[in-house]
């Protein structure tokens, strides 16, 4: 592994920014970091942050503060330790750089620029002010593949289309509802017939669990997951069933209804959350009693089973705290009577 140092120096709301468009054979060619370099031998942390940092800019720093290590791997070729600083307070004046162009960009216009993906998921740890962390980033095909923080996996979605089309971006869940980006999800409606009625059919309700980070409490599609990056709908789709309530069917089990694009601005803990999710909606008509199903804690608080038509109309007048797209609920009638 090869030591170095990263920091993002702070004026005014906005970090100096270095364009790596100089150098020809550059790992960086393109992309926007910040400032750093390669340890020299016997060199301590905060050695190399200072020489590094009056090389590239020009400026003597006078308040900085380790943040974090972040692991980046990229193509199995390349493999840095990276100490992650911010700093404060400098003196001196900025001088061109060899190695690209500095700019001062605002914070809340990095998204603009051609960074590392997982460049975002340290930029918000450290705007939340996160304590000293431990980030590991792989990469293939400049593509980010990996993402861990403090030991634990993230999830990383595709970022798609209109037409629901991957493109070739990959980006980690939280920054995805934070942005807003398009991604996928599947969602299966289990249904019966009618246990109270002549005709008509049941439909089995989800109650997600008070810890969730979004819409605590409310009920909820019967069974619903995000599509991890480079999978499809049809296998999440029988894996959610499977974690989420202990059901386990084969793929010829589950009817495809429609896709479903559809956005929330809300938020949630006072955190904005913007969703932008196309789901697969598949139904799953079968008679399963909550007896035999095992109910993931973490994102199910309980199940029920409730007449399509009383539900619908519950959720047209807001009877019950839900989650639930009213047109894609719609859907299932048909869907049911086919």
């Amino acid at each position: 592994m090869t030591l170095t140092t990263l920091c993002y120096i702070e004026k005014d709301d906005s970090y100096l920014m270095l364009h790596r468009i100089k150098k020809e054979k550059d790992i960086n060619k393109d992309k926007w970091i910040g400032i750093g370099g390669h340890f020299e031998s016997g060199e301590s942390p905060e050695e190399c942050l200072l020489r590094e940092t009056l090389e590239e800019t020009g400026l003597t720093l006078t308040s900085y503060r380790f943040r974090g290590i972040v692991t980046f791997l990229c193509d199995d070729i390349t493999d840095y330790y990276m100490c992650l600083y911010t700093a404060d307070g400098f003196t001196g004046t900025l001088k061109d750089c060899n190695e690209g162009t500095l700019e001062w960009v605002q914070k809340d216009e990095l998204t603009k620029l051609n960074l590392w993906e997982g460049d975002l998921i340290f930029f918000q740890l450290l705007k939340e002010n996160a304590p000293f962390f431990s980030l590991k980033l792989c990469y293939r095909n400049n593509v980010l593949t990996q993402a861990a923080l403090n030991g634990k996996q993230l999830e990383l979605f595709d970022i798609i289309d209109e037409t629901g089309r991957p493109t070739g971006q990959v980006r980690e869940r939280s920054l995805v509802h934070l942005y807003g980006d398009r991604h996928r999800t599947s969602h299966i409606w289990i249904v019966r017939p009618s246990k109270t009625k002549k005709e008509g059919f049941d439909v089995l309700l989800q109650k997600r669990a008070n810890g969730k980070e979004s819409f605590p409490g409310c009920y909820d599609i019967s069974s619903a997951g995000h599509v991890p990056a480079g999978c499809g709908f049809l296998s999440s789709a029988l894996r959610e069933l499977e974690e989420e309530l202990g059901i386990t069917v084969t793929e010829d089990k589950l009817q495809f209804i429609d896709f479903h694009d559809a956005t929330i601005q809300t938020h949630f803990y006072g955190k904005p959350f913007h969703n932008h999710e196309y789901s697969a909606i598949y139904l799953l008509n079968q008679d399963i009693p909550i007896s035999s199903m095992t109910l993931q804690e973490e994102e199910i608080e309980s199940v029920l089973w409730m007449d399509y038509e009383d539900c619908l109309e519950a959720i047209k007048e807001n009877r019950i705290e839900h989650c639930i797209f009213l047109e894609e609920f719609e859907m299932l009638k048909g869907a049911y009577e086919r």
